[in-house]
């Protein structure tokens, strides 16, 4: 293997561009397993910081028990002669990395083979195998072997040098709330964020805020799936968010000129949005997986709502089709890479209280969902069982962080207006930012 050597050789000349090559491709990716060792022992050297050349490396090889101590200093002298300079050293680790992935395929395409033959699994448990093996190869994942510590220090090392130049880049997708972001600390990759309110509480709109706030800030595609609402049911809801125009005066045409061109300023900023809307009913989560999977520059996922989702399989009761759904939400997440939202209705459990905030225990059907969720979100507002709000009035929501697994608990305070389906960050003294 040629590129193997010159690549050896290259970081052998220059040991800095060990840093350059470890971001795009790992031990295993070679095919000699000298090579492979050799590779390790240079990683095992830049962790400790030592100088890697002939003598280092040779040291460490006879100690890891590669070679024994008068074998091996002649090829490694060899490889740092088999290249004149290190310039090339990104070529040589793209060549090895395509044929370690036709490696990769070769192989998954052998256990998809033999999955169907075998005809253990139903059809769609066969199918989202195949596609997850495929996916996970595109995306240079390797989903059968364990990462050894090494890799994983290295990836760490370069998190914290991302970190350190870029400190937003590492803390998750901010929702938009700076009120709400500060709690949260950003939605982390592969969460599963669970909204949960009483019918009419406006957990749609908070979802559809969220997504609108990602989309624009991002510039990510944000997925959302509508198991309720037609496509333009959901469009209307966010075109009346973002323009700020009576969602009744939407539905009914009655609409002023001056609302006109609101509507036009606010359909001009979503349509250079990369958001895509999904109606399809009675959707299970191997069928939103298959659609996530061909999309690129993902960075969002919302789910309306948990409770007309459909399971894959069979079940006894719905507690069980609830418990398998939710995690197969938080496997999914965990897949993608990106986090997801699912809204949640919650049981009449508030309704029986003096204090009608909603806990944990209201979620429905299942408490599987609690344990799934990164994080659980609850939405509250006092009027809503006073009836006293005006639906022209800006009223005061709840948003109450009942489960963060990556920080604190608290309730957020917010501003919620009726009349445009819309939530709003306000300040200690509760004026609209």
């Amino acid at each position: 293997m040629p590129a193997e050597q010159s690549l050896l050789g290259a970081i052998l000349i220059d040991p800095a561009t060990l840093t350059e090559v470890a971001a795009v491709m790992k031990a295993e990716d070679f095919y000699l397993e000298e090579h492979r060792q050799i590779y390790l022992a240079m990683q095992e050297l830049f962790l400790a910081n030592r100088e890697i050349d002939v003598v280092t490396l040779i040291d460490r090889l006879v100690t890891n028990g590669v070679y024994d101590k008068s074998g091996g200093e002649d090829y490694l002298r060899t490889l740092s002669e088999a290249v004149p300079d290190a310039l090339n050293v990104k070529d040589y680790a793209r060549i090895i990395k395509d044929k370690s992935v036709l490696r990769q395929l070769i192989g998954a395409a052998n256990e998809i083979s033999e999955t169907a033959y075998s005809e253990q699994d139903s059809v769609s448990s066969v199918l989202d195998h195949a596609e997850n093996l495929i996916f996970n190869i595109a995306q240079g994942r390797d989903t059968k072997n364990f990462r050894h510590i090494r890799d994983i220090l290295q990836s760490f090392y370069g998190n914290l040098r991302e970190l350190q130049e870029n400190p937003d880049a590492m803390q998750g997708t901010k929702t938009g709330f700076s009120a709400l972001d500060r709690v949260l600390a950003g939605m982390g990759k592969s969460d599963l964020v669970l909204i949960g309110a009483r019918p009419g509480m406006g957990k749609t709109s908070f979802a559809l805020n969220i997504a609108a706030n990602v989309a624009k800030q991002t510039k990510k595609k944000v997925c959302f799936f509508s198991l309720e609402m037609s496509a333009e049911q959901v469009v209307g809801r966010m075109i009346s968010s973002e323009a700020l125009v009576n969602s009744y005066s939407l539905r009914t045409g009655k609409l002023t000129p001056e609302d006109w061109e609101h509507l036009a300023v606010a359909a001009a900023d979503l349509s250079g949005c990369d958001i895509l809307v999904d109606d399809t009913s009675g959707m299970t989560v191997t069928a939103m997986k298959a659609k996530l999977r061909r999309e690129k520059n993902l960075g969002l996922v919302v789910i309306d709502y948990l409770g007309l989702m459909q399971g894959d399989g069979r079940a006894e009761n719905r507690v069980q089709e609830v418990s398998a759904i939710s995690r197969s939400l938080k496997i999914m997440a965990k897949e993608l890479e990106v986090p997801v939202i699912c809204c949640a209705q919650l049981s009449r459990g508030p309704e029986s209280r003096t204090d009608n905030r909603p806990q944990l225990s209201d979620l429905r059907d299942s408490g599987a969902i609690e344990q799934d969720a990164d994080t659980v979100i609850f939405l509250y507002r006092s009027g809503y069982y006073k009836k006293d709000e005006d639906p022209n009035e800006m009223a005061i929501a709840e948003v109450i962080v009942a489960k963060n697994r990556h920080g604190e608990t608290r309730t957020v305070r917010m501003g919620w207006n009726g009349q445009y389906t819309k939530f709003v960050t306000i300040d200690e003294e509760q004026t609209p930012q």
